[in-house]
């Protein structure tokens, strides 16, 4: 019988550690996971578009109406958590072409060091997150729980499209344009800025430290305005929010099940001096921050000019970052006259903020 190896696990060809690092599982690993064991078939319940790298929500099918589910957890921040966790669900919900609906959250909070004022903090900021897109809060679980240091949250939202609506990674096309509303690691700034605002008021100044925290809501971290837009117009294929492991990660996500190349430039890539300061201090690659407030959105050439005249009237930045390419071309990221390839990361950069402040 052959001995198992504690020390590394073979998974589709591929050694992995016995213990991962914080962050998201590798691509290959979770898709190996997926297909063994989340491998539905389509007419299960009604379920049109179930789990797989790239698709940011379930789609289920109830005849006159789609049901959009999403689950996603908040866990690098305490401030403000009520807000991001309502909105990281909604972004994916949207993605998918669905208008949130009904919220339910998963509290999970420190024992020894949990208040009641903190307590009702954070449902207040639930409720008030919830009334202003729209949304009933309606459930979820709270409890005291030993061996964590922060308070979590994980949401699950419900949402509804009209019948006829599909966005997905399989929609996607040779030559399709990428394009990335608002600019890269939004939620990364914010987030940094929250967590450490008096180092940044020590290393740059106290204004500049609160503009990054004023990020979670200028520019912001929600998608819905955008996505509702790209919703209206034909030819548009699919859409992505670029969580953690930021833009890279996410056109990997989007790609890697379809098989397609794509060639990114980075001169195209919107980004804010703010972000761009903070990632020359802390030595942070751009691509690899956890970027929610961006939206990826693919289609046809046509239909991404037509969205980005709707953008630029309702005053939001939007800029054609790439092409999609066919299968066997690659993966690339333009700088100037070089061509590389585009990075994949192991784990947020965030991290290297938030382990080493």
């Amino acid at each position: 019988m052959q001995k198992f190896n504690r020390d590394v696990v073979m998974i589709s060809s591929h050694r992995l550690p016995e213990i991962f690092p914080a962050g998201k599982l590798p691509l290959d690993f979770l898709q190996t996971l997926l297909q063994k064991y989340a491998n539905a078939r389509p007419e299960n319940h009604g379920l049109k578009i179930g789990a797989g790298l790239g698709r940011d929500a379930a789609v289920i099918d109830l005849g006159d109406r789609l049901l959009i589910a999403k689950t996603d957890p908040i866990t690098f921040v305490a401030e403000d958590i009520g807000y991001y966790a309502l909105h990281i669900n909604a972004n994916d919900v949207a993605c998918m072409g669905g208008e949130p609906k009904w919220f339910l959250a998963t509290l999970l909070l420190p024992e020894k060091n949990t208040t009641p004022a903190l307590v009702e903090e954070i449902f207040h900021q639930l409720s008030e997150a919830c009334q202003k897109i729209g949304v009933a809060l309606c459930g979820g679980h709270t409890e005291i729980t030993a061996g964590i240091d922060r308070p979590l949250v994980a949401g699950c939202l419900l949402g509804e499209a009209p019948a006829n609506r599909s966005f997905s990674p399989e929609r996607i096309e040779v030559g399709d344009a990428i394009i990335l509303t608002k600019g890269l690691a939004v939620e990364a700034t914010s987030i940094i800025g929250r967590e450490h605002t008096q180092a940044l008021a020590e290393i740059f100044d106290a204004e500049f430290a609160q503009n990054c925290k004023r990020f979670l809501h200028d520019p912001g971290i929600s998608v819905l305005p955008e996505a509702r837009l790209a919703w209206q117009v034909e030819g548009v294929h699919a859409l992505h929010d670029p969580t953690e492991g930021g833009l890279a990660n996410a056109i990997h996500e989007l790609l890697v099940e379809l098989d397609l190349g794509v060639e990114i430039q980075m001169a195209s890539i919107p980004l804010f001096p703010e972000t761009k300061l903070l990632c020359d201090h802390f030595h942070l690659d751009i691509l690899g921050l956890i970027a929610s407030g961006a939206l990826l959105i693919i289609g046809e050439e046509n239909a991404c000019v037509k969205l980005q005249t709707k953008l630029q009237r309702a005053k939001i930045t939007a800029a054609v970052i790439g092409r999609i390419l066919p299968s066997g071309e690659g993966r690339w990221l333009v700088e100037g006259k070089q061509r590389r390839e585009l990075p994949l990361f192991r784990k947020d950069e965030i991290l290297k903020v938030m382990v080493c402040p």
